[in-house]
C-alpha cells in the first residue's frame, strides 16, 4: 500500500488521460479503487538525491499507471486540493500540480475581476 511521508492516505497516483468513470458505491472512499495501490510506492514518491534521468523516468511509469487508473480524476484533485507537496498524483507531478494550482488561482481572480467591471458597468448603465 502506498503511503506518502505526509498523509495518512494509503494512495499516490494520477495520469495524464482519464479512464471512463464507472458508477461507485458513495460510502467506499475512492481511494480503494485505485490502480497504485497494487504497486510499488517507489514509483510514486522520488528517493533522496535521485538522478534527473531516473526521475523523469520513474514519473512517466506512474504517470502511465495513472493512466489507467479508475480514480484518476478523484486522485488528482484531492492531491491539488491539500495540496500534496510530493509524489505522483493523479498523473501529475508536484511541479505540474503547482502550474496547474498557479493556473486556477490566475484564472479566479480573472473571473473575480470580470466580475466587479461588469457590475460596475451595470450599476452605471
Amino acid at each position: 500500500m502506498l503511503q506518502p511521508p505526509h498523509s495518512s492516505l494509503q494512495v499516490a497516483a494520477l495520469p495524464a488521460q482519464r479512464v471512463p468513470a464507472r458508477k461507485r458505491d458513495q460510502d467506499v472512499p475512492w481511494h480503494t479503487e485505485a490502480v497504485c495501490r497494487r504497486d510499488e510506492a517507489g514509483l510514486f514518491f522520488a528517493p533522496s538525491k535521485e538522478p534527473t534521468a531516473a526521475r523523469l523516468s520513474r514519473e512517466e511509469a506512474a504517470k502511465r499507471v495513472c493512466a489507467r487508473c479508475p480514480v484518476m480524476v478523484e486522485c488528482r484533485e484531492h492531491a491539488l486540493l491539500q495540496p500534496e507537496p510530493y509524489g505522483v498524483w493523479g498523473g501529475l507531478t508536484a511541479a505540474e500540480r503547482r502550474v496547474v494550482l498557479a493556473r486556477r488561482r490566475r484564472r479566479d481572480l480573472e473571473l473575480k475581476k470580470a466580475t466587479r467591471t461588469t457590475g460596475r458597468i451595470a450599476a452605471a448603465g
